[in-house]
């Protein structure tokens, strides 16, 4: 019985440890939006405009997610330029690394036999504030406010799991008459030692302005 109660004690602490881990990593910015409607686990949204950095990588889907995650991470971890003029009287310019706030969620989409991937911006910066990227993979877009429906869901970004949850979205959309611009888009929210039913992802689709 003490045996049983120390091994239950064990896995508990393991178990809430990861939570607050993953959740700790997971405090970041996120991109601004109203709820427009909610039914079911999905979402209308309207996003406010953002910032985003973004690659396009070759691949199938979870090795270009990786790979994207790498190149942006080296961009806001300081592999980009800040210029800045010191003085009108002498045009001297110092060039320094910036390491830029993590935000999420990480974001993917196809892009015919690419895949897009994509981080948004911290919401401090603008267009002109925001450093140059030494890597010019990587590009800088100012994105305008947008309506989305979406789906969230938890457990692993699997194909599986996302195909799953994405043809329930498009059940949704074909249902409500809704019109749609381009392919799905996926979001993922967690560090990957987030225990599965803790994580946040979710497939998302952008709601033409004149869908009804």
């Amino acid at each position: 019985m003490n045996k049983n109660w120390i091994i239950t004690g064990l896995v508990s602490f393991v178990l809430s440890g990861c939570s607050i881990i993953g959740a700790g990593v997971s405090d970041a910015d996120t991109p601004k939006y109203d709820v427009i409607s909610s039914t079911d686990g999905i979402e209308i949204r309207q996003y406010d405009p953002m910032i985003i950095a973004e690659v396009v990588v070759q691949g199938e889907r979870s090795e270009a997610i990786s790979e994207g995650f790498r190149l942006l991470a080296d961009y806001i971890f300081g592999d980009n330029t800040v210029k800045e003029s010191i003085a009108m009287t002498a045009p001297v310019q110092q060039q320094a690394n910036e390491k830029i706030a993590m935000t999420r969620p990480v974001q993917q989409q196809s892009a015919g036999d690419a895949w897009k991937v994509s981080f948004v911006m911290p919401s401090k910066y603008l267009m002109d504030t925001l450093p140059k990227p030494n890597n010019e993979r990587v590009a800088i877009k100012e994105i305008p406010g947008k309506r989305f429906v979406t789906i969230r869901f938890s457990g692993f970004n699997s194909d599986e799991n996302i195909a799953q949850h994405e043809e329930q979205l498009m059940q949704y959309i074909l249902s409500n008459k809704m019109n749609t611009n381009g392919p799905a888009k996926y979001a993922f929210y967690n560090p990957p030692w987030t225990i599965p039913f803790l994580r946040r992802n979710e497939v998302m689709f952008e709601v033409d302005p004149h869908s009804p």
